[in-house]
């Protein structure tokens, strides 16, 4: 695979080592985002790279409250009910990469994905913003996670896939985003896979680096129906390579 050609973020090529056991290299392939024709554009973003981050006060709604405690018997990553930015972006891009096909359909998978997603402040049309963030779901389903056909090879060994975030994130710095509250985290993820093997089982790490854009404070929108109230965090967008 080459850069030049469209993938996905958790793309994997099968490799052999020793006898018959499958391991993956994870490699990103180029996409450039998906803007809805006639959409007003976010404005331009003059960045650096900072391991820093403006810190509000965190409010996290009782200790380890989540929107949903019960997806963990589906394989998922709960999401957190904070507006820390720190915490709610780790979970994020753990959340992007945990699952396990012998519990749950990728359809589910990425239906609930989908509901950690808010419009995005930086537009100032409300429906270019609903636009856009149907856009990014899209993106998440199109080019971010796993595709049916790999899911489908994963399941047929039973396969399953948890996600951590052991190191620092880095943000990208903008006085336009951070004016608004949005924060554009990336880290290098621990991708650890489990597939079943004619001994048992075998499991092997890799690890990728991915961002996801995430809004946390007054212009957040919570997902109706849960302990979310507006202020906390929620994603805008997964990236499909790495920012910066």
């Amino acid at each position: 695979m080459t850069t030049s050609r469209r993938g996905r973020l958790w793309r994997i090529a099968a490799v052999v080592l020793g006898a018959a056991v499958s391991v993956a290299a994870i490699a990103f392939l180029a996409r450039g985002p998906l803007m809805d024709d006639g959409a007003e554009s976010p404005p331009p973003v003059d960045a650096s790279l900072s391991p820093g981050l403006p810190s509000p006060e965190p409010s996290v709604v009782g200790a380890g409250t989540v929107v949903d405690p019960s997806v963990t018997a589906q394989g998922w990553v709960p999401e957190p009910v904070t507006d820390d930015p720190e915490l709610y972006a780790r979970a994020a891009l753990a959340a992007a990469g945990s699952v396990d096909t012998t519990r749950s359909e990728r359809a589910d998978w990425v239906a609930w994905l989908r509901s950690w997603f808010a419009p995005s402040p930086l537009y100032n049309n409300e429906q270019d913003a609903l636009d856009q963030m149907g856009a990014y779901q899209a993106e998440l389903d199109q080019a971010v996670l796993f595709d049916q056909e790999y899911w489908d090879e994963l399941a047929s060994e039973d396969g399953r896939v948890s996600a951590t975030v052991p190191g620092e994130l880095t943000y990208l710095e903008s006085a336009d985003t951070v004016e608004h509250n949005v924060y554009t985290a990336s880290a290098d993820v621990v991708m650890t896979y489990t597939r079943a093997a004619e001994d048992g089982e075998v499991s092997f790490d890799e690890t990728v680096r991915i961002s996801v854009q995430i809004v946390c404070g007054g212009e957040s929108v919570p997902t109706a129906g849960t302990a979310q109230r507006p202020g906390d965090c929620k994603v805008i967008r997964f990236f499909p390579e790495p920012v910066g």
